[in-house]
């Protein structure tokens, strides 16, 4: 997708509106134009601008810098590079392309206009993948439904692994924060000229992307730049002070031999790269104090995060006054079985993730009519994502700002479980999307999708979801369910309330 550059030329002008019939529209963006391509439905999409440099050579591991200006319309009618550099879409649920080139740092834009005076709200979305992987080219993030509905939607991609989140003596941290906040200026100087008002973007995300919306909320940098939050199935690491990320480095450095620096990983190609990571993440005792998981990903450094993001959303102001609609699947990861017979027992896990022994009793006794192989996996859904999402919406609830919160409980008849990915296409209302059915099965239910992409629809329009989802509030906790047939329910999550938070 690269293209020239060059310099722009003075007295360059703003943005060229498409019109009716103009199969290859261009938008004149602040770094220089962009030629897109205008869909059958008549919405128009722009696929890997560049909204930094290419993040190679002394800028392997550097803040990320803005784009050279060009002065030739710049190519973007396919996806640009990703940082992912394996295919991992045999593995996960969500097709996820891996599209070679050093420019990693793009973004997309899907819009069903590109004339400022459209001032069109605006969905900002950050793909998942546990920090290491995922992709924003997935067909799971096409933005055709959210442009028939009147939103434009922006997907980006940013530094993943080792090089968005080991710390690094002689590299800034949370490289990939830093990616995050340099798209949503893009967006900020540049959206108006897609159809979009910057004054209306709501940044959203899903497993890591939906963590990095909740690490957003306790960034002082991100202030301003989104008016609302949307975060699904959202993961952050924990503990995640700056001890556990030096730690982090320490553990790379004794099992690879490599110093955790710039100045060692700068010349290192993709493949050594990953071979690296894939050593770091591999179990054993010397990861002892590191998180379970996520051990790659956004760490309170006290500069770009000042303090661990649970902490900063249940008992600081950040998010104060952004409205956060915010939720899981019943069964995230409830298809991971607890190890074999030569590993530890199931109570021992459980405590290994904070129970007592009265708690291992009160978590048994509660999934105790599920499939004991699945307990194990029932403990890592609800450590990972039910519990910390509903302490977050209960510490809100408690000072009365904008909450809403959901549980996805669909069960797929794949395999009869409301997994970990399978909301993203009644979300997005793609169930003709590829690898849907393999993960929804033939006939997902139209109006789950329906219904749950009209609520996305309103909270990114009005920062409401509208009037039959109540807020969630220390009162009724009014809570949605989304399944076959969407319910409000008071309080259903009460169980993981008293077994994980009390």
């Amino acid at each position: 997708m690269s293209a020239p550059l060059s310099p722009r030329p003075p007295g360059a002008q703003p943005a060229r509106p498409s019109r009716p019939g103009d199969a290859a529209p261009v938008v004149d963006t602040t770094h220089g134009p962009v030629r897109g391509d205008r869909r059958a439905d008549g919405s128009v999409r722009f696929l890997g601008i560049p909204y930094a440099q290419p993040p190679i050579g002394d800028l392997r591991f550097a803040a990320p810098v803005p784009p050279e200006p060009w002065m030739e319309p710049l190519d973007a009618t396919a996806y640009g590079p990703t940082a992912q550099r394996r295919p991992f879409a045999e593995v996960t649920t969500i097709p996820e392309p891996s599209v070679p080139g050093a420019g990693v740092l793009n973004l997309n834009v899907f819009t069903p206009a590109t004339t400022p005076a459209s001032r069109l709200p605006v969905l900002v979305w950050i793909h998942g993948g546990g920090y290491v992987a995922g992709s924003a080219a997935s067909p799971w993030y096409d933005g055709s439904s959210f442009n028939r509905d009147g939103v434009v939607l922006v997907s980006l991609g940013y530094r993943l692994g080792i090089e968005g989140f080991l710390h690094l003596d002689d590299a800034p941290d949370n490289r990939g924060v830093l990616d995050w906040i340099a798209a949503l200026e893009w967006v900020r100087d540049n959206i108006a000229r897609f159809g979009g008002d910057p004054a209306e973007v709501t940044v959203a995300g899903q497993s890591a992307g939906g963590g990095a919306v909740q690490t957003l909320l306790a960034v002082p940098a991100a202030r301003g730049l989104f008016r609302g939050a949307l975060s699904v199935s959202g993961a952050v690491m924990r503990p995640d002070g700056p001890e556990v990320a030096r730690a982090a480095s320490r553990l790379f450095t004794a099992r690879t031999g490599v110093p955790a620096s710039a100045a060692a990983l700068r010349g290192l190609g993709d493949d050594e790269f990953l071979d690296l990571q894939s050593r770091l993440g591999e179990p054993g005792p010397d990861r002892a104090g590191l998180p379970p998981l996520l051990s790659l990903g956004p760490f309170a450094d006290g500069e770009v995060i000042p303090e661990p993001v649970l902490d900063a959303l249940t008992s600081g102001d950040a998010g104060v006054d952004v409205p956060l609609m915010l939720g899981f699947t019943a069964h995230e990861f409830n298809a991971i079985p607890a190890p074999g017979p030569d590993g530890p027992p199931v109570p021992e896990l459980l405590g290994a993730l904070g129970l007592d022994a009265d708690g291992v009793a009160s978590f048994t006794a509660a999934y105790a009519k599920g499939d004991p192989a699945r307990l194990f996996g029932q403990a890592l859904t609800d450590t990972t994502f039910r519990a910390p999402s509903l302490a977050v919406a209960d510490a809100r609830a408690e000072r009365q700002r904008p909450t809403w919160l959901y549980e996805f409980g669909w069960r797929s008849p794949v395999n009869g479980m409301a997994f970990h990915c399978l909301d993203l296409p009644f979300g997005f209302d793609l169930l003709d999307a590829e690898g849907v059915r393999a993960a929804a099965g033939d006939a997902p239910p139209r109006a789950l999708a329906d219904a749950m992409h009209r609520a996305w629809v309103s909270f990114v329009r009005d920062q409401d979801p509208g009037e039959e989802w109540p807020r969630y509030t220390a009162e009724g906790r009014a809570t949605m369910v989304w399944d076959a047939e969407p319910r409000v329910e008071h309080d259903p999550l009460r169980q993981v309330r008293e077994i994980w938070l009390s």
